[in-house]
C-alpha cells in the first residue's frame, strides 16, 4: 500500500473529533473499553455499532460524534494496543542490555510484552481484525514493523553479529513465535500459563543462541528479508 493510500485510510477511520476535553477523552476510553468486552463476549462479526452504543446507555446517532463506523474503533484499539507496545520496547530498550545474559533479556522481553497482551481486551477477535479486514491491514503491518525493528536493534545490542538480513529473519521469527504463544498464554490460567511461557523462552533461547555469533557475509546468496 502506497503512503497517500495509508493516509486516506487513516482519514476515514480517524475519530470525528479528537478528545480534548477531560469528558470526551473519559467517553473515548468507554467506548474502547466496552468495545473490547463485547469482543470477548459476542466475537468481531456480531459485533455492531447499535451493540455497543445500547451497552453504553447511548445513542448509535451520539457514538458517530466519536467514530464513523465500527472498524474507526476497531483502528482506534488498534492504535492503542500498538502504543502500549511501542511503551515496553522502549522501556526494556532502557535497561542496560549489553549486560544481560540472552537468558536475562528474553525473560524480560516475554515478560513485558505479555503483560500488554494481557491488558488489551478482546485481543484475539482485535488481532483477527487486523489480519482479516482490508482497512486494518495497515495496523498489522505496522504491529509487525515496530517490534522487528526494536528485535533487531536490541539484538545487535545483545552481541548478535548475524548480517542484517540474517537478523531480520532471526528478528520475524522470534516475532512470529511469541504472538502466536502469546495468543495461548494470555487465555490460560496459573501454571499451565507460566509453563507454556517457559516452554517459549527456551524454545527462543535455544533458537538464538545458535545463530548468535553467525558472520556469514551478506549478498545474494543469503537470506533474504521478507
Amino acid at each position: 500500500m502506497s503512503n497517500a493510500e495509508q493516509r486516506k485510510r487513516r482519514s476515514q477511520l480517524a475519530p470525528r473529533r479528537e478528545p480534548v476535553q477531560a469528558r470526551a477523552r473519559e467517553r473515548t476510553r468507554q467506548i474502547l473499553d466496552t468495545t473490547g468486552r463485547l469482543l470477548e463476549e459476542v466475537g468481531l462479526n456480531d459485533l455492531t455499532t447499535i451493540l455497543i452504543a445500547k451497552e453504553l446507555g447511548v445513542s448509535v446517532g451520539s457514538l458517530y460524534h466519536y467514530f464513523p463506523n465500527k472498524h474507526a474503533i476497531l483502528y482506534a484499539m488498534g492504535e492503542q494496543w500498538l502504543a502500549s507496545m511501542t511503551a515496553a520496547l522502549e522501556e526494556l530498550a532502557g535497561e542496560d542490555l549489553e549486560q544481560l545474559s540472552l537468558e536475562a533479556f528474553l525473560d524480560q522481553l516475554l515478560e513485558k510484552l505479555i503483560a500488554v497482551y494481557r491488558e488489551q481486551r478482546g485481543l484475539l477477535p482485535l488481532v483477527q481484525a487486523m489480519w482479516g479486514i482490508p482497512e486494518l491491514h495497515e495496523l498489522d503491518e505496522r504491529h509487525d514493523e515496530l517490534v522487528i525493528s526494536h528485535l533487531m536493534a536490541m539484538f545487535a545490542r545483545q552481541g548478535f553479529t548475524c548480517p542484517p538480513n540474517e537478523m531480520n529473519r532471526l528478528s520475524r521469527t522470534t516475532l512470529e513465535c511469541c504472538h502466536a504463544l502469546f495468543l495461548v498464554i494470555v487465555n490460560q490460567k496459573g501454571i499451565r500459563s507460566r509453563r507454556t511461557r517457559d516452554d517459549l523462552q527456551l524454545m527462543l533461547l535455544t533458537m538464538l543462541q545458535s545463530h548468535r555469533n553467525e558472520n556469514r557475509p551478506g549478498g545474494r546468496n543469503d537470506v533474504e528479508a521478507p
